[in-house]
């Protein structure tokens, strides 16, 4: 064999050898991964109902463990109110008759008292309604003298009684008609020059509404002012019917207004009908003190002390500690690995405070501060960590 030969033999099981080799590594390649796949299928998946937290972790988030406590609900009722001007201590002015507006006497926000007049209106109907009371008193005057003239006949036996007994019925006649003439007068507010009716107001108050303008024509009942008082008020509030049947009257409430300022006041009446709209009962509520800082069309919170349905003892928890995950009321009890979601029932909120009427006993630490951050958590793992 020449040394040309034996280069291209030796060249050749080069080849062969590495091409082994490959082959030897590949397998080994393609089987290594299986038992980390089959590892990893044998470890056990975390529960979607728990957040697992270290110590530090659970200080650095702030989140404050306190135990379930037990304390007195108070059955407090909880429900948005409007403040509004007692039914008599408000009143809509309009023009009683279709005319002109020839004098406006105050703005709003003046105050005005009970028969003030507040505008003229020139009104043609103005002066028929004058011209119609005093026709009327002039035929009272004429039968007035004519019953005189009867009396005197009668008496001189010149005119028969039933002359008398007529003259008498005229003036019954002409007298009624007078004071048909003299109220519809008063009615409408003629004035004393019997062109203009008077828009006057029936309570004392502020203006809290001026819709007339100098020269605007006006048809009748077009309202003009409106007259209210700030110091007569009263609350209407709304609340469920299943909590409407534990008020009474006399029960104590808080108002509450937007700037946290908070209000004594009593329940004064409750209707006892669930409005069709709302599906709500009305409760209407006078203040007791502190009306200086409501204002008809205000809207509050009131806190209804209800006496009827019992104060009792009951677990309370603090209302931040309660998520909601689904449909359901949880709150997160601390474990040794982090915390646990555990679903509860509501009795009732009261004062920031929430009763906890099944799932939870007393003394089990939970997330009382930052418990939005479990929920949170227990969320992006659900979602895969998105």
């Amino acid at each position: 064999m020449t040394d040309k030969n034996r280069l291209y033999t030796g060249a050749a099981i080069g080849l062969v050898a590495a091409a082994a080799l490959g082959f030897g590594a590949a397998r080994l390649t393609q089987s290594s991964p299986a038992p980390a796949s089959t590892a990893a299928a044998a470890s056990p998946a975390a529960p979607v109902d728990t957040v697992t937290m270290t110590p530090q972790a659970v200080a650095t988030s702030q989140i404050t463990v306190a135990p379930a406590e037990t304390g007195q609900v108070d059955a407090a009722i909880l429900a948005s109110a409007t403040v509004e001007a007692m039914p008599d201590a408000e009143a809509v002015l309009t023009a009683r008759a279709p005319g002109t507006v020839t004098r406006i006497l105050s703005r709003i926000g003046d105050p005005v008292r009970a028969g003030q007049t507040l505008a003229l209106v020139e009104s043609r109907d103005a002066s028929q309604i004058a011209a119609d009371r005093e026709a009327a008193s002039a035929r009272v005057t004429l039968a007035a003298r004519q019953l005189a003239r009867e009396r005197t006949l009668l008496n001189q036996g010149v005119s028969p009684r039933a002359d008398f007994e007529s003259a008498q019925a005229s003036l019954a006649v002409a007298q009624a008609d007078a004071r048909r003439a003299t109220a519809a007068a008063g009615a409408a507010r003629v004035s004393r020059d019997g062109r203009s009716v008077a828009v006057v107001s029936p309570v004392s108050g502020r203006v809290t509404r001026a819709a007339a303008n100098l020269g605007q024509f006006v048809a009748a009942e077009t309202e003009l002012f409106r007259v209210a008082d700030p110091r007569r008020l009263q609350i209407t509030a709304s609340v469920p019917p299943a909590d409407a049947g534990r008020i009474r009257t006399g029960d104590r409430v808080m108002l509450t207004t937007n700037e946290g300022q908070t209000i004594e006041a009593r329940v004064r009446a409750a209707t006892g009908v669930v409005d069709p709209q709302s599906r709500a009962a009305t409760i209407v509520v006078t203040p007791t003190a502190g009306t200086s800082t409501l204002s008809p069309g205000q809207l509050v919170q009131a806190r209804i002390l209800a006496t009827a349905g019992a104060a009792r003892i009951g677990i309370m928890v603090p209302q931040d500690a309660v998520e909601t995950l689904g449909q359901q009321s949880v709150v997160f009890v601390r474990t040794k690995a982090g915390f646990k979601a555990r679903p509860i029932r509501i009795g009732s909120r009261s004062g920031g405070m929430v009763a906890v009427a099944e799932g939870l006993a007393a003394g089990t630490p939970i997330a009382t501060v930052n418990a939005f951050l479990l929920k949170a958590e227990l969320e992006k793992n659900a979602g895969g960590g998105e």
